[in-house]
């Protein structure tokens, strides 16, 4: 076994437990980070002025759009599933995930955009795979 393959099997092996490296762990970071905040942004909520509460909701309803240009930043960065490290394609799927606090915020936007961030994620996946098996016949 050469180099590359022992440092790609580690690479494969850290992706699939814990946080990962490189662009799994920033977008595990970023879905493990935005997605709880919701409840933090409740608590807040109960405890500001009521001038502040919806100021605070458009910082949160922005962070989650933030989140989601995060992980298409990252498919823009590795757009063929042949070129992206071992478990991206399932770590840029959970993107979403962010359907349920725009769900619990009543944020629209966020409720169309999440899930068909994961169908265009996984739609993506299928074509390729396809193709793929196309070329070779």
């Amino acid at each position: 076994m050469d180099l590359h393959s022992a440092q790609r099997i580690t690479q494969a092996e850290a992706a699939r437990t814990g946080l990962g490296t490189g662009p799994n762990r920033r977008l595990r970071l970023t879905l493990l980070i935005g997605m709880p905040m919701v409840f933090l942004v409740f608590g807040i909520m109960i405890l500001v002025p009521k001038s502040l509460r919806d100021e605070l909701l458009h910082v949160y309803e922005a962070g989650i759009i933030g989140c989601l240009l995060h992980y298409a930043w990252v498919f823009v960065k590795y757009p063929r599933h042949t070129g992206r490290p071992p478990y991206l394609t399932r770590d840029l799927a959970m993107g979403g995930g962010f359907y349920l606090p725009s769900l619990m915020l009543g944020f629209w936007p966020g409720m169309i955009a999440a899930p068909a961030w994961a169908l265009f994620v996984g739609i993506t996946y299928v074509v390729e795979v396809t193709r793929r098996r196309n070329d070779h016949r």
